[in-house]
């Protein structure tokens, strides 16, 4: 097994995670917070897309799906065109609203595309490109795809939590 074969079965089980967390909701529940401070499962899926598709586009030197496919005007939030979620505060959590399910599916979706298309054009020794200096040391490309994998899990188990919660309390 390649290494490029493994990141796309991991994102693969992202796109796995985010449907589950997500299908079946109306827009009250993913809306919901279930507590002060806490975060809705559409903020929680619009986030860990908006990072995915910003650093994949960044690392790959392609347009973020968000601006170049319009979901930026479809989502229509007011926020910062570049706007990924970090460092939100509760009202700007509050802010991320989506009318349905399928708008953040839809968006995740195209984002996870534009990522395997690029995973799939990856060769081994593409991974230590360094993406990022930013960081001591240095991030390379390899390092940023298991950073976003990671990180991409952790917001989805937090949906589904989030979205247990919510189910448990409507019913």
């Amino acid at each position: 097994m390649l290494a490029k074969d493994i990141l796309i079965d991991g994102y693969g089980r992202i796109r796995e995670e985010v449907h589950a967390a997500v299908t079946g909701l109306g827009s009250d529940t993913l809306n919901t917070v279930p507590a002060p401070g806490a975060n809705s499962v559409a903020w929680l899926v619009w986030h860990l897309t908006r990072v995915q598709d910003d650093h994949v586009a960044d690392a790959f030197g392609l347009d973020q799906v968000w601006l170049a496919q319009g979901f930026e005007k479809r989502f229509a939030l007011g926020l910062p065109r570049h706007d990924t979620g970090y460092g939100h505060t509760p009202e700007r959590v509050a802010e991320v609203r989506v009318g349905s399910g399928d708008l953040l599916t839809g968006y995740y979706d195209a984002v996870h595309e534009q990522t395997l298309d690029a995973l799939r054009a990856l060769a081994a020794k593409d991974l230590e490109r360094i993406v990022d200096e930013r960081w001591d040391p240095p991030v390379s490309l390899g390092v940023r795809l298991v950073s976003v994998l990671s990180d991409d899990l952790q917001h989805a188990g937090q949906a589904a939590y989030v979205r247990g919660l919510l189910q448990r309390t409507e019913s």
